[in-house]
């Protein structure tokens, strides 16, 4: 991993940074609950941007920023000599603050997120260090009277004592300081961190949006609907998708769960072989996310029946043959909260990847051998 990589851990290999990312697809409700509050003058110090990853919660905190930024000192003008409330989050890329913005140099914005450890290996968390900084930030006094503007990406890896921190400085702002959390699970923050908070809540992308937002990254975008399917409404999980040869892995799931409740063992042991070995971090991820995603539209078959919309070839099928019934739901949701807990719990000890994926491949197994003979 190189030093630029530990610099960035909230950039997603082939995508431009937030901060550099002009299109800000669909989340209009979100921005005109914005302007909303900043047009009525009271303005909140703290902002909870919520919602699944990859949606655009961190280009809309950029996007604020910017904007606040931007703003020009209040001059004391009466009522007619005020301008109108915007109507726009938009600021020219031109703008002297959009440049300092995009190149990461603003002196009036900082970005509290995870850091490179003394081995140079970057942290799981955000720790109080990182939180730290915000004293000398706020010692210095911003000579042209504009605002400052603290964003925390995400607030979920802040540590015990980094969220205390940060729960003091909601407390107690600064004057002209606006502090944005993203978070991709806010019920996780600190009750207190959230009550002081006003929340925007980003949403899913339609698939029209999530198309636009991919066009201006030079992406072959494949023409079937199951990138799309695969993606749930999120840029970020699409251009993984297509950066990791996402939708033929998936095809591979869907083809080795075509002959449960019994597998190929070969075609398992395979599989779990290609998360392993150097190079093979980012594919073990995401035939994780995967699996994720192929129990929770199990769990959703068994419930809506078969699905409209498939993934990939066969899936619909399959899907409603492995989970025909609400009971089939439950056991489905349940091995899906199940797998999702071990897997983090997994990653974050250092488990064997093969190891780990044959692990769940066979509790998938059992499942189906379940569900299936009380069919």
């Amino acid at each position: 991993m190189s030093g630029d990589d530990l610099q960035e851990p909230d950039r997603i290999e082939g995508a431009p940074h937030p901060r550099e990312t002009l299109l800000l697809c669909g989340q209009a409700p979100a921005k005109a609950d914005f302007l909303t509050a900043y047009a009525s003058g009271r303005l909140h110090s703290g902002w909870l941007i919520s919602g699944p990853n990859g949606v655009g919660k961190a280009t809309l905190a950029y996007r604020i920023a910017t904007f606040l930024l931007a703003e020009q000192p209040e001059d004391g003008g009466g009522l007619f000599g005020s301008p109108p409330p915007p109507g726009s989050l938009d600021i020219s890329p031109d703008h002297p603050d959009a440049r300092l913005v995009r190149a990461g140099t603003h002196p009036r914005l900082i970005v509290i997120r995870r850091s490179a450890d003394d081995k140079g290996k970057l942290r799981t968390q955000i720790t109080v260090d990182e939180v730290r900084r915000l004293r000398n930030f706020f010692n210095l006094s911003a000579a042209d009277g504009g605002r400052r503007v603290v964003i925390v990406d995400p607030a979920d890896e802040m540590n015990a004592s980094a969220a205390n921190a940060i729960l003091k400085v909601l407390e107690e702002p600064p004057p002209r300081t606006t502090l944005l959390l993203v978070s991709h699970r806010p019920s996780g923050l600190l009750p207190t961190i959230r009550s002081r908070c006003r929340v925007l809540r980003c949403a899913t992308l339609a698939d029209d949006d999530l198309c636009d937002a991919l066009a201006p990254m030079d992406l072959t975008v494949p023409a079937s609907k199951g990138m799309a399917v695969l993606a749930g409404g999120s840029v970020g999980n699409a251009i993984r998708l297509l950066h990791q040869d996402g939708i033929a892995i998936y095809g591979d799931l869907v083809t080795l769960f075509s002959s449960l409740p019994r597998f190929d063992r070969t075609a398992a042991l395979r599989l779990a072989d290609s998360c392993t070995g150097k190079g093979a971090e980012a594919r073990f991820a995401h035939v994780l996310d995967l699996l994720d995603i192929f129990l929770s539209r199990a769990a959703h078959a068994g419930v809506n029946g078969e699905p409209s919309v498939q993934a990939v070839p066969g899936e619909a099928r399959l899907l409603a043959r492995l989970s025909p019934h609400d009971h089939g739901a439950r056991n489905w949701a349940a091995l899906q909260q199940d797998l999702s807990a071990r897997a983090r719990h997994g990653k974050a000890v250092n488990l064997d990847p093969a190891s780990l994926i044959l692990d769940m491949l066979f509790r998938i197994e059992e499942t189906a051998r379940q569900t299936t003979a009380a069919a």
